[in-house]
Order: C-alpha cells, then sequence, then structure tokens
C-alpha cells in the first residue's frame, strides 16, 4: 500500500532588524512541528527587508543546518506590505502561514488554524481582540477599523493584520492580481472565501524594538482608505455642497438686514475674513485627502515590481 503523501505547510516570516527572535521563532517552531503537527510536512520561508544587522547572517547560518528553511534577501527595504506578500506568492505548499518573527502573533494559534483548514476552510484570519501594547495606541486602531468597516465597499475584517492561514487556492488569486501595491488585509475582505475568523489575545515583542512609527501606521491607514473606501471623496463633495448653500444662505441674510438697516447694520470683514479662513483651511484639507487618492493610483500606474531580489536561499522547488 502506497504510503499516503503529506500536506506541507510553508511558515512566511517577514524580517527586519530581527536578529534577537529569528533563533527564537525558529526553535518555538519547530518544537511546534515535532510535537503538534508531526503529520505535515512543512518549511519555513524568511523574506528579510534589508535588515542593517545581524537578521540575515542568522537566517544563512540556520540554512545550512536545516534544508526546511529557505530565504528572500531584498535588495532594498520595499515596505511593509509588498514584502510579505511577495514571499506568500512564491510559496507552493498546501496551505501558507504568514505571521510577526517578532512573537506577537502566537504561535500557539498554528494548530487552531490548522484543524479549521482541516475542516474546510480557505482562509483563517486571527483578530486581535485584546493586545499588551500600548492602551492608547490600541485605542485609535480600534477606531481606525471601526470608521474603514463602516465605509468601506467591502466587509473588512476588524483587527485583523494578516496573521493567519491561507489556503493554496486562495493564494493562486494572490499569484494573479498583478498588483503593484499589495493590501493584504482588503484583499482577504474582497477575494477571501471560506473564511473562519478566530479571535486572539496579542503579545509585546519578545525582544527587540519595533519598526512600526507614526508614518508607516499612517501609510497603512491611508493605503486601506483610497483603496478600499470612496467615502472620502464623497464627503469632499456633499461638505463642498453644504458650505456653498450655507454660505449662499448667510449672503441673502446679510444683503436683506443691510438693505432693511442700511444706516445702522455695518456688515463688516470679520464674518467674511472667518468664512475664509474656514473655507480655505477645508479645502487644504480635501486637496490633500484627494492627493493620497492620486499617489495611490500614481503607484499603481506606474506598475514597478514588488521586491527586487538580492539573494536566495535553498530554493530547489519550481515555482
Amino acid at each position: 500500500m502506497l504510503e499516503e503523501t503529506r500536506k506541507k505547510i510553508t511558515i512566511v516570516l517577514p524580517s527586519f532588524n530581527e536578529e534577537e527572535n529569528i533563533e527564537g521563532i525558529y526553535n518555538t517552531l519547530n518544537n511546534l512541528f515535532n510535537e503538534k503537527l508531526i503529520k505535515y510536512d512543512y518549511d519555513y520561508l524568511f523574506i528579510d527587508n534589508h535588515s542593517k544587522d545581524n537578521t540575515r547572517e542568522i537566517i544563512r547560518n540556520l540554512s545550512k543546518k536545516d534544508k526546511h528553511i529557505k530565504a528572500i534577501f531584498n535588495a532594498k527595504n520595499f515596505g511593509q506590505f509588498n514584502s510579505p506578500f511577495y514571499a506568500m506568492i512564491h510559496t507552493i505548499s498546501d496551505a501558507t502561514i504568514l505571521m510577526a518573527t517578532d512573537f506577537q502573533d502566537p504561535i500557539d494559534l498554528i494548530p487552531t488554524f490548522v484543524k479549521e483548514w482541516e475542516d474546510g476552510y480557505k482562509i483563517c484570519a486571527a483578530q486581535k481582540k485584546k493586545s499588551n501594547e500600548n492602551a492608547f495606541l490600541l485605542f485609535f486602531k480600534k477606531i481606525y477599523y471601526s470608521l474603514i468597516k463602516k465605509f468601506s465597499n467591502v466587509d473588512q475584517i476588524p483587527m485583523f493584520t494578516g496573521f493567519g492561514l491561507y489556503d493554496k487556492e486562495f493564494i493562486n488569486i494572490l499569484k494573479d492580481l498583478n498588483d503593484p501595491t499589495p493590501f493584504l488585509r482588503g484583499i482577504v475582505a474582497e477575494y477571501g472565501y471560506k473564511v473562519k475568523i478566530i479571535p486572539y489575545t496579542q503579545g509585546k515583542r519578545k525582544n527587540g524594538k519595533t519598526s512600526n512609527n507614526f508614518l508607516s501606521l499612517y501609510d497603512a491607514a491611508m493605503l486601506s482608505f483610497t483603496s478600499y473606501t470612496k467615502m472620502g471623496l464623497r464627503i469632499a463633495t456633499f461638505f463642498g455642497f453644504i458650505c456653498s448653500m450655507l454660505s449662499l444662505l448667510i449672503g441673502i441674510i446679510y444683503l436683506i438686514m443691510k438693505l432693511i438697516w442700511w444706516d445702522r447694520f455695518p456688515a463688516g470683514t470679520i464674518p467674511m475674513l472667518l468664512g475664509m479662513l474656514f473655507l480655505g483651511s477645508i479645502q487644504i484639507f480635501f486637496i490633500g485627502l484627494l492627493g493620497e487618492y492620486i499617489l495611490s493610483m500614481n503607484q499603481r500606474i506606474m506598475n514597478r515590481p514588488l521586491v527586487i531580489e538580492e539573494e536566495r536561499i535553498n530554493f530547489t522547488d519550481e515555482i
């Protein structure tokens, strides 16, 4: 009797200056597969976004000892979205799991992903219900996700960062997208099917410092907003119409009052000045918002490559 072919799972691990976490995440994942997922074949795909520390050297050393480790080293830093997406579309396993290398995504959730996948789900999306991160930052993230979910053209998954399991069928969809600015969270919401949402509590970074800052968080927010909502432009249209009607009404009232009390009613310049400053600031705000939409369109029109590779390690499979 022929031995049944084992299903294969690839763990995608994006890295940027994670020298203190690489060996730890590798050892912990090894223990998981050797103890709880022994019937599955597996490999790890590290994609390094041009780290400046010893991250690459550690990955090289591990890959020499263990052929389960594959690696892609980017020639430059191509951002927090392009790099993991690029790694995902270069997997050929039956399932791909995307997770952070800093231990914030709980490894103990992987067996749950696999069980739900075996039950027929094509995507197991981890939804962050609680977090040990900064409470102030978490509060604003919840507001942001609520607004995106409310105004988006598709049914977004609140507090979903991309951590989860993706069946090969969905990975093939990603390969066909040809999107130069992929936003995985929105793509899952738009094209994902048979999705199982699994709540979890996000932990703290085990070692090192996060590379996220205000600009990277803002970039993520605006990419989502401009890619999956029309509300920004429509608010500008509606607000402009309302302001123009109010201005016309105030102008008519001022004219009537001046005609009735010609000698006693000085129209003055202060109301006009305040009105001009208000409308001017609103115009600048919406011009900036329009610029964000144009920037998003421009990036897609240029159709630049997601990533330029500098080096590959242990890639022997055809993809």
